[in-house]
Order: structure tokens, then C-alpha cells, then sequence
């Protein structure tokens, strides 16, 4: 499992990891009934607080995406892939809601957001 931790971001650190975590069982890198590390080794390896580790997973476990089973430890839940889908349709949904109001203000023209948005989901710079 890899997580990177950056200082610069304007997120806690225990939301960084749950982010992440999130991020790899929705692309598919974590599969249902992979095992996370302890929290006490995860911390260890990104040298932070056990405390915040277990914020992390405790967060990641209410969410349904990690199963705590005392003894063994922490693994991922099986997934609902429509759920997972619609979830982060409503992520994406939310953020161009705000990215239209923020063109509307500017009265920028639709078109020119159609091209702003296919520049960006290229990957390409503007």
C-alpha cells in the first residue's frame, strides 16, 4: 500500500491516508480481503502517530471500507462498485457545480468551459 503525506497540503494527516486509501480500493489496487498493515507499522513507516493512524482507519471502517477483525487485524470490505461509482459521481458532480457558478460570476461563455474542461481531463496545461 503505498500513501505519500505531504506537509504542503492544506489536509490533516489522517484524512490524506484515508483519501488514499479510498482512492486505491475504488482504482481497484486494494481488492476485498486485502490486509492493511497494523496501524502501529503504518505509522512507523510514514513516521507519524499511531493515533492518527487509527483515526484513519476508524474513519475508513465507518465508511464500509475497511473490516476490523479483532486479533488479525485490519482488511478491505468488499465493495459495491455501483455505490463506489455513484459516490464519486457526486464528488465530481459537486466540484463542477462550483466550477459553473465560478465561470457564471466571470460570465464566461460555455464554451469556453467545454474547452477548459477537455484541456484538463487530457492532462494537458493551459
Amino acid at each position: 500500500m503505498d500513501i505519500i503525506l505531504s506537509n504542503a497540503s492544506g489536509k490533516p494527516i489522517y484524512e490524506q491516508i484515508t483519501d488514499q486509501v479510498k482512492e486505491q480500493i475504488m482504482a481497484g489496487t486494494l481488492s476485498a480481503g486485502d490486509a492493511l498493515p497494523s496501524m502501529r507499522l503504518l505509522a512507523k513507516e510514514l513516521r507519524i502517530s499511531v493515533i492518527t493512524t487509527k483515526r484513519a482507519y476508524e474513519e475508513l471502517e465507518r465508511d464500509g471500507f475497511l473490516e476490523n477483525v479483532p486479533g488479525k487485524g485490519c482488511f478491505v470490505a468488499p465493495q459495491n462498485r455501483e455505490l463506489l461509482r455513484e459516490a464519486q459521481l457526486r464528488k465530481v458532480e459537486e466540484k463542477l457545480f462550483q466550477a459553473v457558478e465560478e465561470a457564471r460570476k466571470g460570465a464566461m461563455p460555455l464554451e469556453d468551459l467545454h474547452e477548459m474542461l477537455d484541456i484538463l481531463y487530457k492532462g494537458e496545461e493551459l
